[in-house]
């Protein structure tokens, strides 16, 4: 029978591992942010050398399962003498692997930014890096933005495997939870209903976000 004394025990639990998912989420989608500026950067490139080296980051990281690059950054590192936390190696694969899939996003963006806009800012003067700072990144972010928040969504979900290198995020916790109650049912259905509701906010903040940027 399903016990409510045993789930709302666990939640306490549960929702300070959920800030740990978000917060590990988060800082990897920010630095796969970045990362991904410059990889996108490098597959728009004129030079040949630039796309290549592009093309074949995202085809590893896109290619591989995140579980795997969780893995292998976790037990790379320290084999190059490189000794980090779990918490530091799960957010180096978060990042690189969001990183593959933002600068495919971002690049979807850009190529559909009109190339009058950039003979224009080429005309008035501006550099590579204003352009891309002033002109392309702002309107690939605008015309992006459904999709990154769904890459966002889907980290939130794939950070349940960082659970493999000893973070206690919000899926480890509800493991440990089922394995000292005994009680798998409360434990999973409450770590549920909160990935549930962390996705369901950012869908919201996301819609609210996209109803304004197309409001000015």
């Amino acid at each position: 029978m399903f016990s409510i004394h045993v789930f709302a025990q666990g939640l306490p639990l549960l929702l300070h591992a959920a800030l740990a998912t978000i917060g590990i989420s988060l800082t990897g989608l920010v630095i796969g942010f970045f990362v991904g500026i410059a990889v996108c950067s490098a597959r728009l490139a004129p030079n040949a050398l630039a796309q290549r080296l592009g093309g074949a980051y995202v085809f590893f990281f896109r290619g591989v399962p995140m579980l795997v690059q969780l893995l292998l950054v976790y037990y790379l590192l320290p084999f190059v003498g490189i000794n980090v936390s779990p918490v530091v190696a799960a957010i180096s694969a978060v990042s690189l692997c969001s990183a593959s899939y933002i600068a495919e996003i971002l690049r979807g963006g850009f190529l559909n930014i009109p190339p009058g806009q950039m003979e224009a800012a080429r005309m008035l003067g501006l550099s590579p890096l204003d352009m891309l700072r002033r002109i392309q990144v702002p309107q690939a972010f605008r015309m992006t933005l459904p999709s990154l928040v769904n890459e966002m969504v889907l980290l939130i979900k794939a950070s349940s495997l960082i659970s493999v290198v000893g973070v206690a995020e919000l899926t480890r916790t509800a493991q440990n939870i089922a394995a000292s109650t005994y009680r798998p049912l409360e434990a999973y259905l409450a770590a549920g209903l909160i990935y549930f509701v962390i996705c369901g906010a950012l869908a919201l903040v996301a819609h609210a976000a996209e109803h304004r940027l197309q409001h000015t």
